[in-house]
């Protein structure tokens, strides 16, 4: 049986704002290759709390579904922020592994269409927000690996017949961006990965682990460009993490359009 998420399920219930705080890319598969009845379920749920939360942070947003290739990529430049969401595994060529038997929902067209997306974002100097795949993503994109499969799995999701997702205590770096958005030292995420960041790309830090060591957040210390691995937008965990993480990124996309603006009037009266 085929399963699909429909766009027409995932769109916020809630009205988006008159005037908004910023508007905003958000990059998500939809669906992937061999997806499940169960996955399309998490997907759905995901990507409209996900989208809920922006609107409800007076945020206007256009969903690109990666699900089809994307026309323009590189347009995510003319947003004020991108956002990239979860999904099936990266394909392991855009980061030099051979292909791993136990990877799923592998697209690589999908991958390319992201990584040029982020990159355009990047060169553009948006903030940038990647959840799970989206982080993954983020470090690939900067020259980082992957760990295909994580074999002591445990901390990370759930075994054969159980449920997929598990309450996973997550320590975070101090010193971090993400550790002044989060206020603690440690959260309890909701997680269901079986990949995380290995090797950690080019001017990125750790910013969170797991009581193994797995990497769970990377950030660029020197522009607002962060991935974290754990799912704050599966609303089975803690609200107020999902709200802190969610706003920091909307008020980072607020300054960083307020500064063009100002940069566009500066220039303009100087003419």
């Amino acid at each position: 049986m085929t399963f699909r998420v429909r766009r027409e399920d995932v769109i916020p219930e809630v009205r988006p704002p008159y005037s908004p705080r910023a508007r905003i890319c958000v990059l998500a598969s939809l669906n992937y290759p061999d997806i499940s009845a169960s996955d399309a379920e998490l997907i759905t749920r995901f990507t409209r709390v996900a989208l809920t939360t922006l609107v409800q942070l007076g945020v206007r947003h256009e969903l690109w579904d990666t699900t089809e290739p994307l026309e323009n990529p590189s347009g995510a430049a003319e947003f004020d922020g991108l956002m990239l969401l979860g999904g099936g595994d990266i394909d392991g060529s855009c980061y030099g592994a051979a292909a791993n038997p136990k990877a799923y929902g592998v697209d690589l067209r999908a991958d390319r269409d992201a990584l040029a997306a982020i990159a355009a974002a990047e060169r553009a100097g948006r903030p940038v927000f990647g959840i799970c795949r989206g982080a993954q993503l983020l470090n690939v994109a900067r020259g980082g690996s992957i760990i295909g499969d994580i074999a002591d799995y445990a901390l990370h999701h759930g075994a054969p017949g159980e449920p997929e997702f598990v309450d996973e205590p997550i320590d975070i770096v101090a010193g971090t961006r993400l550790a002044s958005i989060l206020g603690t030292d440690r959260v309890i995420g909701r997680s269901g990965h079986h990949q995380a960041v290995d090797r950690v790309g080019d001017g990125l830090v750790v910013a969170a682990r797991a009581l193994d060591g797995i990497v769970e957040g990377i950030e660029d210390p020197d522009r607002w460009y962060l991935g974290v691995q754990w799912h704050p937008e599966d609303d089975d965990g803690p609200a107020a993490d999902r709200l802190r993480l969610f706003d920091a990124f909307v008020t980072a996309c607020e300054a960083a359009a307020a500064a063009r603006l100002r940069g566009v009037a500066v220039r303009a009266g100087s003419e």
